[in-house]
């Protein structure tokens, strides 16, 4: 049964950085490397928002407009790991952060449709 298992939330300060983790697990006919990442924020009263992806290859990432210049999207596909770096904090940021990832054939692609499975999420407070 494939897993993943987000790490590294915590309460930072505005201007602080946190690199947030997702680690995979269960691969039995399939590998990492056939899975697409995508990271999805949601703030406390509100619904889930897509934030950040990453193609199976790792040469596509994109990011909302709400991080991008201050979140930075990475994978290792050897360790089957993806992480989320997050600098330049603001309060808006604060919630709970999951991963999911989804199963394709293209390597060059990333969305945040149809994801399976999901994590069970870190929470992040960005607050003095």
């Amino acid at each position: 049964q494939l897993q993943l298992v987000e790490s590294g939330g915590g309460l930072v300060q505005p201007g602080g950085s946190l690199r947030l983790s997702c680690a995979a697990s269960g691969f039995t006919f399939d590998s990492y490397s056939s899975y697409r990442i995508s990271w999805f924020h949601q703030a406390p009263g509100k619904e889930r928002e897509g934030v950040s992806c990453i193609s199976s290859s790792g040469s596509v990432t994109e990011y909302a407009d709400s991080v991008k210049g201050r979140f930075t999207i990475s994978r290792d596909n050897a360790a089957n790991m993806a992480y989320l770096q997050m600098n330049s904090l603001k309060p808006e940021d604060t919630g709970v952060y999951y991963c999911a990832m989804r199963r394709t054939s293209i390597s060059d692609w990333c969305d945040y449709v149809g994801m399976d499975p999901w994590g069970s999420g870190t929470s992040v407070i960005v607050s003095s």
